[in-house]
C-alpha cells in the first residue's frame, strides 16, 4: 500500500499539470467563423483584427473580442413626433446597419449597438419633425433615404456603416384620420363630377356630329325613326307613334306657304261670320 500511495503522490502532479497546459491550450486558440471577426489587445494596445480561421493568442496577455459582420436589424421604438404643420404623430422604423471596421466599432465607441440605435432615434425624430404630416404619409421614401444619409455619415468613424431605414408605422390622433377620410372622400367626389361632366361633353360633341350627318344624308333621318319605333315596340308605353318622314318636306318646297295662306284663309273666314 505505501508503494502506491507514493506512486500516486508523483502521479496527480503530472496529472495537474497536464489539465493546465490543456486549459492553457484551449485558451490561446480561437476559431471565427467567416461572418466574424476578433478585435485583438495585448496588453491593452490594439494590435489589429484577426480571422475568420484559426486564432492563435497568449494567455492572460492578450484580450479578443468578436464582432459579427452580419447586417443587424433593429426595431427603432415609437417616438412622438410634432410634424412641422402641427400635427402629433407616433413614428417607429426599423434600422438595417452592420460593421464595417471591427477595430473602430470597438476603440472609437462603447456599445456601439446601442449608441447607434439611440442615434437613430433622434434622427428619426428630428427629420419627422421637419416634414407636413401630407409628406410623411405620401413620400416616405425621401424621408427614408434622408434618415439613412444622417446616421450612415454620423455613424462612419465608429466603423458602421448604415444601409437602411425603413418607417413602419406612423399612428396619427383618431380626429386627424377622420379629417383625412373626408378629404378623401371629397376628392373622390370632384373627381367623379369632373369625369362624369367630361363624359357628358363628349358625348354632346358626338350627338352634334351625329346630327350634323343625319341633317344632310337622304333617308337617315326616316331610318332613325324607323329604328326608334321598332326600339319602343318592346316597351309597356302605350303611345301610338305616326311617323312623317322630314324628307316629305323636300318633296313639296311650298308646304310652309300653303300651310300659311290656308292659316290666314281661316282666319278671314272666321272674322267675316
Amino acid at each position: 500500500m505505501p508503494g502506491i500511495i507514493e506512486n500516486l503522490e508523483s502521479v496527480v502532479p503530472i496529472i495537474v499539470l497536464i489539465i493546465i497546459l490543456l486549459l492553457i491550450f484551449r485558451m490561446a486558440i480561437k476559431i471565427f467563423p467567416e461572418y466574424e471577426r476578433g478585435v485583438l489587445f495585448r496588453l491593452g494596445r490594439l494590435v489589429g483584427v484577426r480571422g475568420p480561421g484559426l486564432v492563435i493568442i497568449i494567455p492572460f496577455i492578450d484580450r479578443i473580442e468578436r464582432i459579427s459582420l452580419r447586417i443587424v436589424v433593429d426595431n427603432v421604438p415609437p417616438q412622438e413626433v410634432i410634424t412641422r404643420d402641427n400635427v402629433t404623430c407616433k413614428v417607429n422604423a426599423v434600422l438595417y446597419y452592420r460593421v464595417t471596421e471591427p477595430d473602430k466599432a470597438v476603440v472609437n465607441v462603447e456599445k456601439f449597438y446601442e449608441a447607434t440605435s439611440q442615434f437613430a432615434q433622434t434622427t428619426m425624430r428630428s427629420v419627422v419633425g421637419q416634414a407636413d404630416l401630407d409628406e410623411l404619409l405620401s413620400e416616405r421614401e425621401k424621408i427614408n433615404k434622408k434618415i439613412q444619409e444622417i446616421v450612415d455619415e454620423a455613424t462612419d468613424p465608429w466603423g458602421i456603416k448604415a444601409t437602411a431605414v425603413e418607417l413602419r408605422d406612423v399612428i396619427i390622433p383618431e380626429s386627424m384620420q377622420r379629417a383625412i377620410a373626408h378629404q378623401a372622400e371629397a376628392e373622390r367626389t370632384r373627381r367623379a363630377v369632373v369625369i362624369q361632366a367630361e363624359g357628358e361633353k363628349q358625348a354632346a360633341v358626338k350627338i352634334s356630329e351625329a346630327a350634323e350627318i343625319l341633317s344632310h344624308q337622304e333617308g337617315s333621318l326616316t331610318l332613325r325613326t324607323l329604328r326608334t319605333i321598332s326600339d319602343m315596340k318592346n316597351s309597356e308605353s302605350t303611345t301610338i307613334l305616326f311617323p312623317f318622314p322630314i324628307e316629305m318636306r323636300r318633296l313639296l318646297p311650298d308646304l310652309d306657304k300653303i300651310l300659311k295662306e290656308s292659316e290666314n284663309f281661316q282666319k278671314l273666314q272666321n272674322r267675316g261670320e
